[in-house]
């Protein structure tokens, strides 16, 4: 099957979670937003799904994948439905629940770390709410950012399969985000996590072998893999990260 992966061209953002797994698998996939326009593609087709145009059963916003005649909405429900699919989850319903749960958690974690930049609204400008920002930031570093780095550092302890992966004995989606979330946090705020790395081997070790795994390391290097940005998901301000 071809997928297509609606999502906004010029930012990694959440779409990045999605690509991710499907460049890991190799699947055989097109970005519809990166696309020409005359050929159907690019932003006017998100738009027109968006706008209801094209089904009756539109999702609320990007990312959202097309597989045949099934349109899927929110990362960690793309990824659920991915998953068994390109062999990037567990192979039982016990275990494909427990990497969803997971999943849910990141998509939690990933919120915060967007509203550290955006506390107030994402309709304005970081430097309409800088004050605001600067504090959740703050409470982001001292408190948030080790909460949820210290679940999943315990969550791959208490793996009975080994701490090589997050959800049960082989390589899953959970551990293809985990990667994205250190490289993006690694991004946005380098001090705190220069620091706070030290903490979480277990975390840091996963990220090194998914950058390591063939198809991704590929990925990496090449045009695909959008570079971190200020209108992104991650974003760094030297002021938030003292």
């Amino acid at each position: 099957m071809r997928y297509e992966l609606y999502y906004w061209p010029s930012i990694p953002g959440r779409g990045e979670f999605v690509r991710l797994a499907l460049e890991d698998a190799g699947a055989d996939y097109v970005e519809v937003g990166r696309g020409d326009d005359r050929d159907g593609l690019g932003t006017a087709a998100i738009t027109a799904y968006l706008s209801g145009a094209r089904t009756a059963a539109f999702p609320f916003a990007p990312p959202f994948l097309k597989a045949g005649d099934q349109v899927i909405s929110h990362v960690a429900n793309i990824l659920h439905f991915l998953g068994p699919r390109l062999n990037l989850a567990p192979p039982d319903e016990a275990g494909r629940c427990w990497a969803h749960g997971l999943q849910l958690t990141i998509t939690d974690f990933v919120a915060e770390i967007h509203d550290v930049h955006h506390p107030v609204g994402a309709s304005l400008y970081y430097e309409d709410q800088k004050p605001e920002a600067m504090r959740r930031a703050a409470v982001f570093r001292a408190e948030r950012l080790p909460k949820f780095l210290g679940y999943f550092e315990q969550v791959l302890a208490q793996n009975p399969h080994g701490p090589e992966h997050a959800a049960g004995a082989a390589h899953s989606c959970v551990d293809l985000s985990l990667f994205q979330v250190m490289a993006g946090l690694r991004y946005a705020v380098p001090n705190a996590m220069g620091t706070a790395e030290e903490e979480f081997p277990r975390l840091s070790a996963v990220a090194a072998r998914v950058a390591e795994r063939p198809n991704v390391a590929a990925y990496l290097r090449s045009p695909r893999r959008l570079p971190f940005n200020q209108s992104g998901l991650f974003r760094h301000y030297a002021e938030l990260d003292p």
